[in-house]
């Protein structure tokens, strides 16, 4: 038979009651003594948590904590049970509970042994095993109950136990511990025995507690409640009382209470709850936002939180987490935070950072943001994440970045070398200092500036004196010749100036120019100029250049002698009135104002007398100025054009005489045409006398026409206005005999011409109306033409004695190839206006001519003034 079976064997026939369970609950066996006594057989693995509340009491599974203090080799933890077993009686059971040595690996077990506290105890038959002497299985005799030892069990455990216990039947307290009484304040001994009025009369919170606990009683049997005493000479206790009701309900009334110190619980609570008071206060009042994250959702946020979002106090729970930042900041350092900030925080309980979280306004706001896991061993549970706000001091960094960036930017830009040494040698140089000494800057750091220096021993680069030297601010200015890794050696001017580093420590700036480059560009500026000096000086044109505030000349070149009748080098520092008189320079200083005031080119022509010949001179002015700047100088380049518009002029004279010959050799044929035009008409008239009267119309007509071409026979261009009004009166006295008085008024009559489109038109308007004024006016009075000149118009009144008819208009004339009709048609509408009114006995028609139909002769051209187009002949 192995251990383990011999050991169930014995535990079986035990004749005292055991039951073994785990501290999981777990039945694991009882014996035949305890099912007996229990009245039924539990079924190992049965849950002590599904089964009775009596063998819940009995084993102390009521009292968790009493039995994880329980270790092996202590006093046992006793306990006290009633059971019913179908009788009237109620059956006690008291229950030692001892606990198992620990075994590595399993749970820990406990033993409970049952002990009936009746006077009758029952008789336990349990078979002998088979080594025994007796081996009939008859029983040996009975176990008697010792109801003195039982009382002083009872009486021990009383007394030893902490907590005030009191059996009460009706009004009387039959029987207490002494803690009870010490507990009340009371004197030890003096309670049992004594009316419930002696223990009312103590405290009137007693006397409530009592009543309550005497209607819940009667109600459900038990009562529950806290009990503050406040003893004389004793500081404030509380107490945990529970009261319970033994007996049927029709008997008297039995109560046990039991009193438990529950001040330091009480005392502890109340610390939890001031400490609790003190973190919602420091929740909410904190300036820190902290918010409370499980399962990625924030399951609370202080207001803090709330105002550094922008958003609303009750909007924040329930909210992601992730939805708190925003994704278009930096994706590469959300993609690390997102996939490794929770294995971080799982791992190692914490995690910190910068991010940058959304806000209404549009624009991300940066905070520090610290998580702590609430367990680290339980992740799950969530974990405390709180918010910094940092935006200004991240924006400040940024703009320091940004700056200092865009310092580096203009120091690689500059064409000065610079190179920034500390302690340790070479710490940065800008893209010209790498350049200059042909390498690259990793080929540089860290290494003396005397690695680009001559073998000279006095050598600037070779001191080392001006980090303690120079004091801040304080420069130091040297040239030499420095040689680069290319092998190149060139001069160099700089200088030597200390400056504070990032953590404060003095640091040596140098600033090099490559004087090399300098020198040959001073001597290419110096080779270009006596170039232009050259060329200035043997261009056959006037080149001047003087000053833009005083218009004093600065310089001039040889040709110009023949514009300023002066030799160059006595012109200089003499103004345009100076040089060339005040009329002429008054026009010249004009011009070079009006130049530099428009701060472009211009372009103007003279004409000047120099002595008995007129010389032209084209002039160009040109500005000179910086950019953005006002112009400082102008240049004068000047022309003698005299010989080239001569040229010009006799070449458009002999055009222009040999167009008027052909136009005059063409007006007469066309006008002797139409006077044989106009004889074969009036042989026609002669002839058949039926149409005289139409044909001698006709007649006037053309010779009004040839009128016209007469006179431009005689004359280039516009016709003379006054010269086409004589013709056509005398043409018109001519045909008809009739007397024609012509008047002309106004000082400037002669001065009025007519274009040469206009002309025809006008002529047989006026031939029309004359003859006209001869059909209808009485033939014995001579008609009366008038010319009226005035500055802007011109008024022809022909006047003639007779009566217009009753509403006449000239609007209801029909148009026609003679008469009214004919001169609305030939006037032109823009330029003239035909009225006719009645004055008297006499009808007075008169037209109107306005420009652009007539115009005044131009004033001839003033001899020296300028003329001619703006051209621009210097390159702009």
């Amino acid at each position: 038979m192995t251990p383990r079976a011999a050991a169930d064997v014995w535990f079986d026939l035990v004749p005292q009651a055991l039951v073994e369970f785990d501290e999981q609950g777990h039945l694991l066996r009882s014996n035949a003594a305890f099912n007996t006594l229990w009245g039924k057989t539990l079924a190992p693995g049965a849950l002590l948590g599904q089964q009775g509340e009596a063998l819940q009491r009995l084993t102390g599974w009521d009292a968790p904590l009493a039995l994880i203090g329980l270790s092996p080799g202590a006093p046992p933890l006793t306990q006290l049970a009633c059971i019913h077993q179908g009788t009237p009686n109620q059956r006690y059971l008291r229950g030692e509970v001892h606990a198992h040595p620990t075994v590595a690996g399993q749970p820990e077990r406990f033993l409970c042994v049952v002990h009936d506290t009746n006077p009758m105890a029952f008789v336990v038959q349990t078979p002998r095993p088979p080594d025994f002497a007796n081996t009939s299985g008859e029983p040996t005799g009975l176990l008697e109950f010792d109801q003195d030892q039982l009382l002083h069990e009872l009486r021990t455990i009383l007394e030893s136990s902490p907590a005030g216990i009191a059996y009460l039947r009706a009004d009387i307290l039959v029987r207490c511990n002494r803690r009870f009484e010490r507990m009340l304040g009371l004197t030890p001994g003096t309670l049992p025995g004594q009316h419930l009025n002696a223990l009312l009369d103590g405290d009137p919170r007693i006397r409530r507690v009592v009543t309550q606990s005497t209607i819940e009683l009667q109600n459900t049997g038990q009562f529950e409640s806290e009990l503050e005493i406040v003893a004389p000479g004793y500081p404030t206790r509380w107490y945990a009382l529970s009261v319970r009701r033994i007996g049927p309900r029709t008997d008297t009334l039995e109560v046990i209470a039991v009193l438990s110190d529950i001040t330091r619980i009480r005392s502890q609570q109340a610390e939890l709850e001031a400490l609790g008071r003190d973190r919602d206060l420091m929740f909410s009042l904190s300036g820190v936002g902290i918010a409370f994250v499980r399962d990625g959702l924030v399951q609370s946020a202080n207001p803090a939180l709330a105002n550094l979002l922008g958003l609303e106090d009750q909007t924040l729970p329930g909210r992601s987490l992730a939805s708190l930042y925003t994704a278009d900041v930096d994706t590469s350092t959300l993609a690390r935070t997102d996939d490794q900030v929770m294995v971080q925080l799982s791992q190692q309980g914490h995690w910190q950072g910068e991010r940058a979280l959304r806000h209404p306004r549009g624009t991300p706001l940066w905070a520090e943001v610290n998580l702590r896991l609430v367990n680290p061993d339980q992740p799950d549970e969530g974990f405390i994440a709180s918010f910094v706000n940092v935006d200004d001091r991240h924006r400040a960094e940024q703009n320091l970045t940004l700056q200092a960036d865009r310092t580096r930017a203009i120091l690689d830009s500059v064409f000065v070398g610079i190179v920034t040494l500390d302690s340790g040698g070479i710490a940065w140089m800008n893209r010209s200092a790498r350049r200059m000494f042909g390498g690259d800057l990793p080929d540089f750091l860290g290494h003396p500036l005397s690695t680009v220096a001559t073998p000279d021993i006095d050598h600037p680069f070779r001191q080392t004196g001006y980090l303690d030297d120079l004091l801040d601010g304080q420069s130091h200015t040297f040239e030499c010749q420095v040689m680069g890794r290319d092998g190149r050696v060139f001069w160099v001017v700089g200088n030597a100036v200390v400056t504070l580093g990032e953590f404060n420590e003095r640091q040596i700036t140098y600033a090099l120019m490559d004087i090399d480059r300098r020198r040959e560009a001073e001597a290419l500026t110096v080779e270009a100029q006596a170039t232009l000096q050259r060329i200035i000086e043997m261009a056959p044109m006037t080149i001047t250049l003087c000053d833009a505030k005083t218009l004093t000349v600065i310089q001039a070149n040889q040709a110009a002698s023949a514009f300023m009748n002066i030799e160059p080098s006595k012109a200089q520092g003499l103004t345009p009135e100076q040089i060339h008189g005040t009329d002429r320079g008054r026009q010249l200083r004009a011009d070079m104002l009006r130049a530099l005031d428009s701060a472009k080119p211009l372009q103007r022509e003279y004409k000047f007398e120099q002595g008995s010949a007129v010389q032209t001179w084209d002039v160009s002015y040109l500005p000179l100025s910086h950019d953005g700047q006002t112009a400082d100088q102008l240049l004068l380049v000047a022309s003698d054009v005299s010989e080239q518009r001569a040229a010009e002029q006799a070449r458009l004279e002999a055009a222009i005489a040999q167009r008027e010959m052909l136009v005059k050799e063409v007006h007469h044929r066309i006008k002797n045409n139409l006077q044989g035009v106009a004889g074969l008409l009036q042989q026609i008239a002669a002839r058949k006398p039926e149409v005289a009267s139409a044909i001698s119309e006709v007649v006037g007509q053309v010779q009004a026409i040839a009128q016209v071409y007469g006179l431009q026979v005689g004359a280039g261009g516009p016709l003379r206005l006054k010269n086409v009004v004589e013709a056509i009166a005398q043409s018109v006295q001519r045909t008809f005999g009739r007397t024609i008085t012509l008047v002309v008024e106004g000082c400037n009559a002669s001065e009025w011409q007519l274009p040469e489109a206009e002309s025809i038109p006008i002529a047989l308007s006026l031939n029309e109306l004359l003859t006209n004024a001869h059909k209808h006016g009485q033939h014995s009075e001579a008609l009366t033409c008038a010319m009226i000149c005035g500055e802007h118009e011109v008024g022809i009144e022909i006047r003639n004695t007779g009566v217009l008819p009753d509403g006449f208009s000239l609007n209801r004339v029909p148009g026609g190839v003679s008469g009214l009709g004919l001169v609305r048609a030939l006037l032109p509408r823009r330029s003239s206006k035909l009225t006719m009114s009645q004055e008297n006995e006499q009808v007075v028609t008169r037209i109107e001519l306005t420009p652009p139909g007539i115009s005044l002769v131009p004033t001839p051209h003033v001899l020296g003034a300028p003329a001619g187009q703006q051209i621009a002949l210097w390159p702009q």
